[in-house]
Formats: structure tokens, C-alpha cells, sequence
């Protein structure tokens, strides 16, 4: 009862911001969620770093100061170039800080543990709120989320009722063959009903969800989005799995962590802006 009633609250309070938020709500809701996630990442790594006698010396404040840093570089008024020199300058002061703090022996997995966890957490969910202020940017980020979200719900019910072979036991047990391919299914099937209602609010006359691409390239789209979904799963599992724990955390009654919830996002969204990338690259068409 936990997971449904958190699950339907966060469904809705992502809906209402997709369809009547504007573009700061957007990102002051993902930074949030960002931050939370890093915070779970860093308590990840230095569990890990204690199973090996080490402790883990990447400060709070740096992995805070990054991701809120990553999205405000992202605002209208800084150019697209400004992210790399930040997250230079963020990766110089962690090395430097971990170089006079650290045990030599960790400067360097330290100082790569922190700026994988911006890239790995912080830059993808600077993607949301890009992708929704894009042409049709709401019809955009539901696509994704719907495609994420009905492949996960396919894959637990189906996976775990009816699933034997396991799809990659090492990394996460439960995981079967006929579970992903029914998460794929799933996320196809809840791209064509999205495509449906949007067909019929254009007819009249309403473009709150319009998607332009022929049907057969969103169900293709988001087939892909739910193989790169269920890799980002994955290898989150493999994180977890390398800290010696079964959630990224507790925020999330029935839930586990946020880390665990946004898991399939954090590698869906980048392929998704890949994606549009290359379709306006070879002049595809829009979504």
C-alpha cells in the first residue's frame, strides 16, 4: 500500500508540474531531486570505501555546490559552453582539496568517485528541464517518463510472476529475460496510448501533447528509451551491490531512495536528447 500511495503522489505532483509549471519549477524540482539523489550516491560510495578500510573523502558540500552548479548553468542566461569549464573547475578543487586531505592512495578514486557522480546523477537531470522548454517540450518529458514508467511496472508484475531466466543475476537477481522484454512491450504499448490521446486533443484543437512523428518512429523511440532504461537499473544495481546494500536509501516510503527511483531515468534521458540531436543532425523531422 506504501509503494502505490507514494508512486500516485509523485505521479501527479511530475504531471502538474509537466502540464502547469513553468520552466523554474521544472528546475528547482529536478536540482531538488538532484541533490537528494547525490547525497544517497555519496552515502553509496563510502559505504564501499569501508567494506576495503578506507573512508571516503569527497565533502558534502562539493557534491552539493556541483549539482546546484550543473543546473545553474543550464538558465537562459549562461551559454551552453559554460558547462565544461565549471565542471573543470569543480573536478580541479575536489582533486586539489582531496590531494592535501586525502591518504595519497585515494586522491585519485576519490577525486574520479565525486566527478562520476556529477555526470552520472547531476547532468542528466539537467536534461529535464532543457527538454521541456524544446518544441512540444511537455508532450517531450511525459513521452519519457510514460516510457520509463510502464516499462519498470511491466517488468515487476510480469518479471516476478512469470519470469525464470535471469537476466543478469550478478548485478541484480530478480531481473528476468521475460521480465525486460515485457518492460519493453510495456513502454511500447504506453507510447502507442500516449500517441492516441494526443492525436485526439490536437483534433481538437488542443497541442498540449502534441507529438508530430510518424507512429512508427515513437514506437521505436520508445523501445530504445526502455532498453536504455533497464541498463540505467542495472547498473545502479551494480553499485549498490558493490556497497553491499539492497536500497539506495529510505526517503521514499515502499520506495526505497530517490537514487532507486530515478535510476532508469539518469540513463534514459541522455539518449533521449541524444536522439533529438541526431534527428535534427540529419533532418529527421521533430518529435
Amino acid at each position: 500500500m506504501k509503494r502505490i500511495l507514494t508512486a500516485t503522489v509523485l505521479i501527479l505532483a511530475v504531471f502538474a508540474l509537466i502540464f502547469f509549471g513553468q520552466l523554474w519549477m521544472i528546475t528547482l524540482f529536478s536540482a531538488i531531486v538532484a541533490e537528494l539523489a547525490a547525497y544517497e550516491y555519496l552515502k553509496l560510495a563510502a559505504v564501499g570505501a569501508e567494506s576495503h578500510g578506507l573512508k571516503l573523502c569527497i565533502p558534502v558540500w562539493w557534491m552539493a555546490l556541483g549539482t546546484a552548479l550543473a543546473f545553474v548553468v543550464t538558465l537562459p542566461n549562461f551559454p551552453v559552453e559554460a558547462q565544461l569549464p565549471v565542471l573543470s573547475a569543480l573536478t580541479i578543487a575536489l582533486f586539489a582539496w582531496n590531494g592535501f586531505r586525502s591518504p595519497l592512495i585515494q586522491v585519485l578514486p576519490d577525486t574520479a568517485q565525486g566527478l562520476f557522480g556529477l555526470i552520472y546523477i547531476a547532468y542528466p537531470l539537467t536534461l529535464i528541464p532543457l527538454l521541456w522548454k524544446q518544441e512540444d517540450g511537455p508532450a517531450l518529458v511525459v513521452f519519457l517518463m510514460v516510457c520509463v514508467w510502464a516499462g519498470d511496472i511491466a517488468a515487476l508484475y510480469i518479471g516476478r510472476a512469470f519470469g525464470k531466466r535471469k537476466l543478469a543475476p550478478r548485478l541484480s537477481p530478480g531481473k528476468t529475460w521475460l521480465g525486460s522484454i515485457a518492460s519493453i512491450l510495456g513502454s511500447m504499448v504506453a507510447a502507442g496510448i500516449v500517441i492516441v490521446i494526443s492525436n485526439a486533443l490536437t483534433a481538437r484543437g488542443n497541442t498540449l501533447l502534441h507529438i508530430s512523428q510518424p507512429f512508427w518512429q515513437s514506437l521505436l523511440l520508445a523501445a530504445i528509451l526502455n532498453i536504455a532504461a533497464q541498463l540505467g537499473d542495472l547498473l545502479e544495481s551494480a553499485i549498490k551491490r558493490g556497497a553491499g546494500v539492497k536500497d539506495s536509501g529510505t526517503m521514499l516510503p515502499g520506495h526505497g531512495g530517490i537514487l532507486d527511483r530515478i535510476d532508469a531515468l539518469l540513463l534514459a534521458a541522455p539518449v533521449l536528447w541524444f536522439i533529438l540531436l541526431l534527428k535534427d543532425y540529419f533532418g529527421l523531422g521533430r518529435f
